[in-house]
């Protein structure tokens, strides 16, 4: 895939803005709202979200065209189209993740709006394939499987199974390999899980490890030579706070950390006001983990700015931005730095209800490269861009488009490294 032009260090941060219901992605600069190009009939996957890429690229799925978009957030500055790259992929998208290299991705499918799982399909995807066999679709597995690709001379596809549990190692140019007409494809490897309970998946480039979040802990396989051995557990259990699981693991490459939310309380989805929310974190060089409590209500996804860690906390009380502050430094230990109010949102879940289907919600972004977090209201069509250093609101973006179920977000800097973390988010 041709490389694009180097981009400027001094090109304003820019915020890719996705409403999947209503079928539509805005590209914003940023703080001013500007619009630069947009994407009309597309469809996001908001649960496989947005991908970096090297060379300032952006990856994600559109679930009703099923195609892979490659996004160049810089492109239309210079006369290039926001859409790179447009390839057939198979859908519902559960899962998207590429190797540290950016040229092989792998997309899995999950429920969509079905009832149970239907479709096995993995595709595997090579960017820069010399015979022009771009995307192989083959036949594995029905589930909700999570995917990294490990690169290497011999690159590996990792899919995370969850009933029963599993980690499926895969050969990406077996895979590239494979015959018309989906056919099945048998792993390399198998690694057992826990069953029933794994969510979150993160890849550290640096040492080819694999982490896989579940109710038992964050599961760990480390690439051998053409294989992958499993690895003791990682415990949720930290600071003297214990019990939970971890819905959401991303890894941070500003700090070489992972992250998670750990949720504890009742399983009844009714009960969410009340569920416990810690923020979980595992320095990947010294091994110190810990757990910070962030307060009560649904917390989910996070996102990672140059010096803080930012989560989004929907409560029936009030919604708040809790910002972590996070050094660099591998002995300093993170802490709550600041809790901003969020305007609530008409369509917010209710006590007793559930908090994900028919309500609204809030995606949260930010870029390693830069102290800017966007969170958007969902059913309102408006995004709140808040600066993390000085822990301050900054500015109110409106799209066009009511952004129902929080819409997706990601926030991308020129340079900001966040490739680095090569699982979409």
């Amino acid at each position: 895939m041709p490389h694009t032009p180097h981009l400027s260090p001094h090109a304003p941060p820019r915020l890719l803005v996705s409403d999947h219901v209503a079928g539509r992605i805005s590209l914003l600069d940023l703080p001013d709202g500007t619009e630069r190009a947009e994407l009309n009939h597309r469809h996001l996957s908001e649960h496989a979200g947005f991908l970096a890429l090297p060379d300032g690229l952006t990856a994600c799925v559109d679930d009703r065209a099923g195609e892979l978009l490659v996004l160049d957030p810089y492109g239309p500055d210079a006369g290039r189209p926001l859409v790179r790259r447009r390839i057939p992929v198979a859908v519902p998208a559960e899962h998207l993740a590429a190797d540290p290299g950016g040229r092989r991705l792998a997309v899995t499918t999950g429920l969509g709006r079905n009832e149970e799982a239907w479709t096995g399909l993995l595709t595997a995807v090579d960017l820069d394939a010399p015979d022009g066999a771009v995307a192989v679709r083959v036949r594995g597995r029905t589930g909700e499987p999570g995917v990294t690709v490990l690169g290497g001379p011999s690159p590996l596809v990792v899919l995370r199974h969850r009933e029963p549990g599993e980690l499926l190692v895969h050969r990406h140019p077996e895979l590239m390999r494979s015959a018309p007409s989906c056919p099945p494809a048998a792993p390399a490897r198998r690694i057992a899980l826990p069953d029933g309970d794994g969510h979150g998946d993160a890849h550290d480039p640096l040492t080819g490890r694999v982490f896989a979040a579940a109710g038992s802990g964050v599961h760990r396989a480390r690439r051998k030579g053409d294989d992958l051995a499993a690895e003791d557990p990682l415990s949720w259990s930290a600071d003297g706070r214990s019990g939970g699981r971890g819905y959401y693991l991303r890894l941070d490459p500003v700090r070489r950390m992972l992250w998670s939310c750990v949720r504890g309380g009742s399983g009844d989805p009714g009960h969410w006001p009340d569920w416990s929310n810690d923020a979980w974190w595992h320095h990947l060089d010294t091994g110190a983990t810990g757990r910070l409590e962030l307060g009560p209500g649904l917390v989910f996804r996070l996102a990672v700015t140059s010096r803080h860690i930012a989560y989004a906390r929907v409560h029936p009380d009030g919604d708040e931005l809790i910002l972590l502050s996070a050094p660099p430094a591998a002995g300093s230990r993170p802490e709550v730095g600041a809790r901003l109010p969020l305007p609530a949102m008409a369509g917010a879940p209710q006590p007793g209800g559930t908090p994900w289907d028919g309500v609204q919600r809030r995606a949260v972004a930010a870029s390693p490269g830069g102290g800017l977090v966007a969170v958007s209201r969902g059913g309102h069509g408006e995004v709140h861009v808040f600066d993390a250093d000085r822990a301050a609101p900054l500015t109110t973006l409106t799209v066009p488009t009511p952004l129902d179920d929080g819409g997706h977000l990601a926030l991308v800097t020129p340079g900001d490294g966040a490739d680095a973390d090569p699982v979409g988010r």
